[in-house]
């Protein structure tokens, strides 16, 4: 019984434990989140001929915070919205918007970014977002399931060696960095809580 109560996601600490309020709360969060991954979208880093976002690093840090079950309904609504058009992706609307651009080149990302909540949250739920160690092999591991399922949709729609080229080797170090710098801040803000432990 003590594991399930320290094993609760950072953002527990600021929901009540039940009821309406609650899930108003895991509402506002959802909504928060999605804007968070709006932002981190449409902020680029222009390396070579590759446009780098902070997007990965948001879907981290949202994954570690909320846990699994409001994570992946976070990254679900901000499918949802991007499905209906709105530009929330990173190369809306100038490269297309809605379903259609869902299914071009960054679709297998996209579901990628689902899965990478699931594995983190899942991770965050079972406490594993105290331990820097610990985190950083759930961050590693999503990053790796992600680029997989991009790398996958992308060889479908322009080749192998292409997808490779331009689909894989240009994120893995940046990659890398967000995922140690995700799986160092989560326990951070964990060591200002000691009585939360």
């Amino acid at each position: 019984m003590a594991t399930a109560l320290t094993a609760r996601p950072l953002v527990s600490l600021a929901l009540p434990e039940s009821g309406a309020w609650r899930l108003v709360g895991q509402c506002a969060l959802a909504i928060a989140g999605t804007l968070l991954l709006t932002l981190s979208a449409k902020t680029k880093v222009v390396l070579g001929p590759v446009d780098m976002s902070l997007q990965t690093l948001a879907v981290f840090m949202i994954a570690a915070a909320f846990g699994m079950r409001l994570a992946v309904a976070t990254l679900l609504l901000y499918m949802a919205q991007g499905a209906m058009g709105l530009p929330v992706f990173q190369g809306t609307p100038e490269k297309g918007i809605g379903i259609a651009y869902m299914l071009g080149s960054t679709g297998g990302y996209l579901a990628g970014f689902v899965a990478m909540a699931a594995i983190v949250g899942w991770a965050a739920d079972r406490g594993w977002d105290r331990n820097p160690f610990k985190l950083f092999g759930a961050m590693l591991t999503a990053e790796v399931v992600m680029m997989v399922m991009g790398f996958a949709w992308l060889a479908m729609l322009i080749g192998v060696e292409k997808s490779w080229q331009f689909g894989v080797v240009p994120f893995i170090v940046p990659d890398l960095i967000k995922v140690a710098l995700g799986s160092a801040l989560v326990p951070a803000i964990w060591s200002l809580l000691p009585r939360q432990r």
